[in-house]
């Protein structure tokens, strides 16, 4: 039992996300690190390291642990990503190895082994993201080098279902705990409130299946991480300065617009024209061509504004419909080439809830025939 209690992240101890808490048992993190680098590792060659009260690594998302005390893992579960997780991890790096060295070893002469560090954030916002990508420390260098003499890299992972990265295929608490959030998401696009969005994704998980023991163990207190925010006053100060740029930005775009429609309304020809043109360019630079180009025939301020409504919410739907097709292709790879008829019924399916019961369908088939015969039952 001591040694359970030291391996694993204690609830009572750190203001836990349910990211943070599921992924704070050992089976969970060794199955996500076997995905991330396709190494064997047990439960128990896990053994946690996440710091309280340094800085931002007592927020509720940080989780880090080292792999048989040879490889430090420091990982973020964040919905919006953060251009500065290399500089918070190069100080997160620094703070966990003093943790784990004594002091007095680094005045020795021979030289000092260290875990090898590896860095990793979890995204699933809903900010269109790549299924992958890298933030480098040296992007905040005002002196670029082309071989900087201090580098340190984070790997970013779109972990949400419709981006169908092949960790949700290789780790199953991945798969489960993205399905969840998933289903929060959905009922809150349905105009379900929050609390009943998570009050139904919970039941949904406990009759599919889905997360059994987390919810057992947890299932009272989740709502409760999820409603949890930062509360740091250092990390609002920063929101908030990045929230005034944004503004100041979008208050010049709109200007810009109101000034055009104003000088279309007022019919003054030369205003008009040039309004129009000057509106055109600069609508464009700023990302608002969708306006411009509608309003040119329906007023420039108002056409902005549907179209924008308009394609943002066919986008998503037409999004989610090709990322859920996706995850069953993923699911389905590993079978062989799939048959042209299945690609066609899963292709023409507009459904997105058969589509679901679909991709909850394949991970479990071993032929394409059973596969054929789960879409028929889910069809019924």
């Amino acid at each position: 039992m001591a040694k359970e209690n030291e391996n694993m992240i204690s609830n009572r101890e750190v203001k836990d996300s349910a990211f943070t808490t599921y992924f704070g048992k050992p089976e969970n993190a060794s199955q996500l690190y076997a995905a991330l680098t396709n190494e064997k590792v047990a439960p128990e060659d896990i053994t946690y390291v996440t710091l309280e009260g340094v800085l931002f690594v007592a927020r509720k998302n940080d989780l880090a642990f080292t792999v048989k005390n040879r490889v430090l893992v420091i990982s973020e579960h964040q919905s919006t990503v953060n251009e500065n997780m290399p500089l918070r991890d190069l100080l997160y790096l620094g703070r966990t190895l003093e943790k784990l060295l004594d002091k007095r070893t680094l005045y020795k002469r021979k030289l000092v082994k260290i875990p090898t560090p590896e860095f990793f954030v979890f995204y699933n916002g809903d900010d269109p993201q790549p299924a992958e990508k890298i933030l480098r420390l040296s992007d905040a260098y005002i002196e670029k080098m082309e071989h900087p003499m201090l580098e340190l890299e984070v790997k970013v992972i779109n972990i949400n279902l419709p981006s169908g990265h092949k960790i949700l295929e290789k780790c199953r608490p991945m798969y489960e705990y993205s399905w969840f959030i998933q289903q929060i998401k959905d009922y809150l696009r349905a105009g379900l409130t929050r609390d009943s969005a998570i009050t139904q994704a919970v039941k949904d998980c406990i009759e599919e299946g889905i997360l059994m023991e987390f919810m057992k163990n947890y299932g009272s207190e989740v709502a409760n991480m999820l409603y949890t925010q930062w509360n740091y006053d250092e990390a609002v100060s920063v929101e908030r300065e990045e929230a005034f740029e944004d503004g100041r930005e979008a208050g010049k775009a709109i200007g810009i617009a109101i000034g055009i429609a104003e000088g279309k309304a007022q019919g003054i020809a030369e205003g008009k024209a040039q309004g129009i043109a000057e509106g055109k360019a600069q609508g464009i630079a700023e990302g608002k061509a969708q306006g411009i180009a509608e309003g040119k025939a329906q007023g420039i301020a108002e056409g902005k504004t549907q179209g924008i409504v308009e394609g943002k919410t066919q986008g998503i739907a037409e999004g989610m419909l090709a990322g859920e097709r996706q995850v069953i292709y993923n699911f389905l790879e590993h079978l062989g080439e799939i048959p042209e008829d299945i690609r066609r019924l899963i292709e023409d399916e507009q459904d997105r809830d058969k589509l679901k019961k679909w991709y909850m369908t394949a991970p479990g088939v071993r032929s394409f025939e059973e596969f054929r015969e789960g879409m028929n039952a889910a069809n019924k």
